[in-house]
């Protein structure tokens, strides 16, 4: 069975359905993955050693400390080149920025978007700046492997999850690869307080939400949990409820989640002003200008 039809086929034990974001979110991994592992490789298959110190933080930005954390990794490379492009420490360095256009026509018409789909892209046409990019992926993903273990879930979530897992259908909406987040959530043992895992390879989140709760919930009892102005799109886009896990207020955020916040999802008392005073404080902690600009 297709990733799609794994989606849409999804049975429906309960009259909630939640979906949970995992790097950032469920698990602190993000650091330590977009600064252990995304990060170096970046700077190493991209050239830019000779700027490292602005390359890291323009990536950093894009990835930990705005409001495109947590993007797909290879809309973060377009941002981040965008970004490198206008600063002047590059040029003063004479460092060529590549430009990445078949990359970036790719990333325009590609839902899933994954080493599966550049394997397929790059059999079909091939192409040294896509080799690059793949070189730099797939280091990526073998640096993830090696580095990230013994990441448990934030303070907090498990008791959230096992009390919303009671009366909720609950799937994991994610970008990362499937076999990265497989072995995370088992590592943990929080994997039997999901249904179901959805990757990268499943499409993006915005479909993985349509895919598993459309037509099949009330309106209002649909929630997203997430970490990102992407997850909240996500929710958005698919007419969902939002509860954000505020960057560097994890612990904070899930204790709100399992108390008050699924008391209010429950009861149908969550949309309104209980959910504009939590996006209020999410988008206070995101920025949109990048640092170095002011």
């Amino acid at each position: 069975m297709n990733p799609v039809e794994q989606l849409k086929n999804l049975p429906v034990e309960h009259e909630f359905f939640i979906g949970i974001d995992s790097d950032g979110c469920v698990f602190d991994t993000m650091e330590v993955k977009q600064k252990e592992c995304f990060c170096p490789n970046f700077i190493r298959h991209f050239g830019f050693q000779a700027a490292s110190k602005y390359a890291r933080e323009v990536w950093e930005f894009v990835n930990l400390y705005s409001k495109t954390r947590g993007c797909n990794r290879f809309l973060a490379v377009a941002a981040a080149l965008d970004f490198i492009s206008q600063r002047p420490e590059f040029a003063a360095r004479n460092i060529a920025v590549p430009p990445m256009s078949e990359m970036r026509s790719w990333i325009k018409v590609e839902t899933k978007l994954g080493n599966p789909t550049l394997a397929a892209k790059l059999s079909a046409a091939p192409s040294p700046e896509l080799e690059m990019l793949m070189a730099w992926s797939v280091e990526v993903n073998k640096d993830i492997a090696r580095t990230v273990h013994d990441v448990p879930p934030f303070p907090g979530f498990r008791e959230a999850a096992a009390k919303a897992h009671a009366k909720a259908d609950i799937i994991v909406v994610s970008q990362t690869p499937l076999e990265a987040l497989a072995r995370e959530w088992q590592e943990n043992k929080v994997d039997h307080l999901v249904n179901f895992i959805a990757a990268q390879e499943h499409g993006t989140k915005t479909e993985h939400i349509r895919y598993a709760s459309g037509g099949k919930y009330a309106p209002g009892k649909v929630l997203m949990i997430g970490d990102a102005p992407g997850d909240c799109k996500a929710a958005k886009a698919n007419g969902a409820l939002f509860f954000p896990i505020v960057p560097g207020r994890e612990e904070k955020s899930w204790a709100e989640f399992g108390g008050e916040g699924l008391d209010r999802f429950f009861a149908g008392d969550f949309a309104g002003a209980y959910q504009e005073c939590l996006l209020s404080e999410f988008d206070r902690a995101l920025p949109s200008e990048p640092p170095w600009k002011k």
